[in-house]
């Protein structure tokens, strides 16, 4: 009895009435203002590649080799050694001919004000 009796009060209706509610002020306004600040930090690195070079050039200079300058046995001799002369030669292996690397710092500052305005 007393479990039918708990039933019929869960399934019976009531009555709920709401309070009005009424806010104190008529008119108003906000004022937000946000702050940000964002760091980038760029890092590049830059490589060259080249090809293996082995040349020569000069004035009032001859050469001889069997397997040119990059055989290891090219003599090099002044041909007039009553004039000036110049040789300059140039021996490079193939890899990195250069290498370059880059840091950017970046620093943004934001900052965004609304305001917003209410009235009822």
């Amino acid at each position: 009895m007393k479990k039918l009796i708990l039933l019929l009060a869960l399934l019976s209706p009531s009555i709920v009435r709401a309070n009005t509610v009424t806010p104190q002020f008529t008119t108003g306004s906000m004022n937000s203002t946000t702050t940000t600040t964002q760091t980038i930090v760029e890092t590049e690195q830059v490589q060259v590649f080249g090809a293996a070079v082995n040349t020569w050039s000069g004035s009032n200079i001859t050469s001889s080799a069997s397997a040119g300058i990059s055989g290891g046995d090219a003599v090099f001799t002044v041909t007039d050694t009553t004039l000036p002369w110049t040789l300059e030669t140039t021996v490079r292996a193939a890899g990195i001919t250069e290498q370059r690397d880059y840091t950017r710092n970046y620093t943004i500052n934001s900052t965004t004000t609304s305001l917003s305005v209410f009235s009822q």
